[in-house]
């Protein structure tokens, strides 16, 4: 089948993207409002998109709640005060950060209500999620406006903490040991990193080797 874009509308688009871009990396942002609460909501629309200068980018939709602001509280905390903390999702905190998607009213946090641990960022004022095993403390980089009151947001990742038994000297990765998770389709469904193959990549001269 063949779709154009054009002859869908919003929501449409949206239930084709994410029934078909899987699994996605889920970015449990962390954000503090103009009254110093804390605010946490997860996003699968996200990924990183540079090493030099570290970046990461996230896509954030308008806000659908009846109370007269155009935009979700983390993208307008982000605005406001252009910090924030990407905290990465394990299978053990999955149940916490589907508590953080919740439509809460603005002046309810997301870390009371999930049970989340404020940890003390480093460079920046907004705290991680001391229950993640991985936390990137960023500034922001870049804000495009989008349609539909979206906001594409890229953030400079300043600071990493990843946690203590996760990473050796060498800077090598316990990627069992992290055992994240990534959005699926639907309204919850999910994937792990555990099943994993592995193809090597290959020099132009292995690669015509191999088709001899």
């Amino acid at each position: 089948m063949d779709i154009a874009a054009a002859d869908l509308p919003p929501d449409r688009i949206y239930k084709l993207l994410v029934s078909t871009v899987l699994p996605r990396p889920i970015a449990l942002i962390s954000t503090l409002n103009a009254d110093g609460r804390l605010n946490a909501a997860p996003f699968s629309f996200f990924n990183v998109f540079s090493n030099a200068p570290p970046l990461l980018v996230i896509g954030i939709e308008g806000n659908k709640r009846d109370d007269g602001k155009p935009h979700k509280d983390t993208a307008r905390n982000i605005g406001e005060r252009g910090e924030f903390v990407v905290n990465l999702v394990s299978r053990a905190i999955v149940e916490q950060t589907v508590v953080c998607s919740t439509d809460f009213p603005e002046q309810i946090s997301e870390f009371d209500e999930a049970g989340f641990t404020p940890r003390p960022s480093k460079q920046i004022a907004v705290p991680g999620i001391a229950e993640s095993p991985v936390s990137f403390e960023c500034r922001v980089f870049d804000i495009r406006s989008l349609p539909y009151n979206r906001s594409l947001i890229t953030g400079e990742i300043l600071h990493l903490h990843i946690q203590d038994g996760l990473i050796d000297d060498k800077l090598h990765i316990d990627v069992d040991g992290l055992d994240l998770v990534g959005r699926m389709h639907g309204g919850g469904w999910y994937a792990t990193t555990r099943d994993r193959f592995e193809v090597p990549r290959m020099t132009v001269a292995e690669w015509q080797a191999k088709k001899r």
